[in-house]
């Protein structure tokens, strides 16, 4: 499974890159506007520049002409650009057309198998379950992304890539994984925290008590 970072932030992205653990973005309007009043294709442009894999950045219109227009100029920004066309009827048609052209779109808000399964069919390069804000209202989304797989796998001519979405902690980066998502995005936060255990943390304490005991300051080696 690739990690890919859900952030607008270009040093948090920076970051993930250098540790060599991060292949790609993705971004959403509520992302940009935490970054405050910026350009928002400079912005992008400028991630674009960062990440070696696709960055995908969302469209703001909500019709099919609007959709297919915006994601014509939003694809012109970088090769390695990605467009987000949410779902509903307007999005598969918006997918449809601009997958024949040749754009890469990630399908995303998608709560359902039947939306995925529709992305896929439209020429979808990614679609994108929303696992937390499932959970959020009482149902697992877990098995959202576990189920968009499955199905998936029945048909191999379906080449979509599953990216597990609104991740909320490491457990769901592991379930994503053990799932057979394509990919799972997520917030530095939760980069920062699958690094992290206690008895890692403890561990390295009594390495060191040990050596100040017997050798003194820890630059004696």
């Amino acid at each position: 499974m690739r990690l890919f970072l859900d952030t607008a932030n270009v040093e948090h992205i920076k970051h993930g890159v250098r540790l060599g653990v991060v292949s790609g973005v993705t971004t959403n309007p509520s992302l940009v506007s935490q970054e405050g009043k910026v350009n928002y294709k400079k912005l992008v442009q400028k991630i674009c520049s960062v990440v070696p894999g696709p960055v995908s950045t969302e469209v703001i219109s909500q019709d099919v002409a609007g959709m297919v227009a915006e994601a014509r100029q939003i694809a012109k920004w970088a090769n390695n650009v990605v467009v987000k066309i949410p779902a509903g009827l307007e999005g598969v048609e918006a997918t449809h057309i601009l997958a024949s052209e040749g754009i890469q779109v990630n399908f995303t808000l998608c709560f359902s198998v039947n939306q995925a399964l529709l992305a896929a069919l439209a020429g979808a390069a990614y679609v994108s379950p929303f696992v937390g804000r499932l959970d959020d209202i009482g149902e697992d989304g877990m098995t959202l992304v576990k189920d968009i797989v499955q199905v998936f796998r029945q048909y191999p001519e379906i080449k979509t890539e599953v990216i597990a979405a609104s991740i909320r902690h490491p457990q769901h980066c592991l379930i994503a994984a053990l799932a057979g998502s394509h990919i799972a995005t997520i917030p530095y936060k939760v980069l920062l925290q699958m690094a992290k255990h206690p008895m890692t943390d403890a561990g390295n304490a009594r390495f060191l008590e040990d050596w100040r005991k017997v050798m003194g300051d820890v630059k004696n080696i």
